[in-house]
């Protein structure tokens, strides 16, 4: 496990990550959940960073290169769509990044609340499911054995 000053973010780093959190997640007053620039959420966000880090800092920087110095220092309108380009390129590390701010966004209390679920870990109540339709596992179970038995 990293320490906390290996998972640190320069501050221009944590300015640029919080903007681009806020254009992802919004927050919205018809649900009444906040933004994922939300002051409890980010630190869980910086917290969470752990073996993502390197990703995150690549995928920072290349934003801040995109945004020709700090994303963050963008008017609002340039920074939705430099975010939404930068997200829809698809490259590794900016689909690591954005899965950092969507996992820490959903396990806040509030966000869980707002989905109408309790706030909890899933055992040992467990969450009911709705059934699927099992026929989309069809050509799974059709695929030839890709492993080879023990001796």
């Amino acid at each position: 496990m990293q320490s906390a000053a290996e998972t640190a973010l320069t501050s221009a780093q944590q300015r640029d990550l919080r903007a681009l959190a806020a254009v992802m997640i919004p927050p919205s007053e018809e649900f009444a959940v906040p933004g994922a620039d939300d002051p409890a959420i980010f630190d869980d966000i910086l917290r969470s960073l752990g073996r993502d880090r390197d990703s995150v800092l690549a995928a920072l920087a290349r934003l801040a290169a995109q945004a020709g110095g700090s994303f963050a220092g963008l008017d609002a309108a340039r920074q939705d769509s430099l975010a939404a380009a930068f997200l829809a390129g698809g490259t590794p590390d900016a689909t690591i990044l954005g899965r950092v701010v969507l996992q820490c966004y959903y396990r806040d209390d509030r966000v869980v609340r707002s989905l109408g679920l309790e706030p909890r870990p899933p055992f040992p109540k467990g969450h009911r499911l709705e059934q699927g339709d099992w026929s989309l596992l069809d050509p799974v179970r059709a695929r030839p054995k890709l492993w080879r038995d023990a001796p």
